[in-house]
């Protein structure tokens, strides 16, 4: 098999692994996805397939128009901005689904802000 394909379906069960675990605790989902530039965190209700609150890099509020966005710097502004949209609708506990990334670095930041602006997982 290609090294590629390898990786990839290394990544799939990875990811399979820390979404059925969290699919199974019965709590809205903390989802996170990250490029080389930017970053984008989302609560999902599993149940109902909707997205209820999403921030991201992207976003002009979180990094200006020219500034590089795939730093912890701007993970931990998402974190902050996902939570306080959160606590707008009402929500409070989370599971967090970091997909097929390890908990360190940017993911560990966003994380880290989330819990600050007062989300529980």
């Amino acid at each position: 098999m290609k090294i590629q394909k390898r990786v990839t379906k290394r990544r799939e069960r990875r990811a399979f692994r820390v979404r059925n675990r969290i699919r199974s605790a019965g709590r809205l989902r903390l989802s996170v996805f990250r490029s080389n530039r930017h970053m984008y965190a989302q609560i999902i209700d599993d149940i109902e397939g909707k997205t209820l609150v999403s921030a991201s890099t992207m976003e002009g509020a979180v990094a200006g128009p020219s500034k590089y966005a795939g730093n912890i710097e701007a993970a931990e502004k998402i974190g902050k901005l996902l939570a306080e949209r959160a606590q707008e609708k009402g929500i409070t506990e989370v599971a967090f689904d970091r997909g097929d990334y390890r908990y360190h670095g940017r993911v560990k930041a966003l994380a880290d802000a989330a819990r600050e602006g007062g989300l529980q997982f």
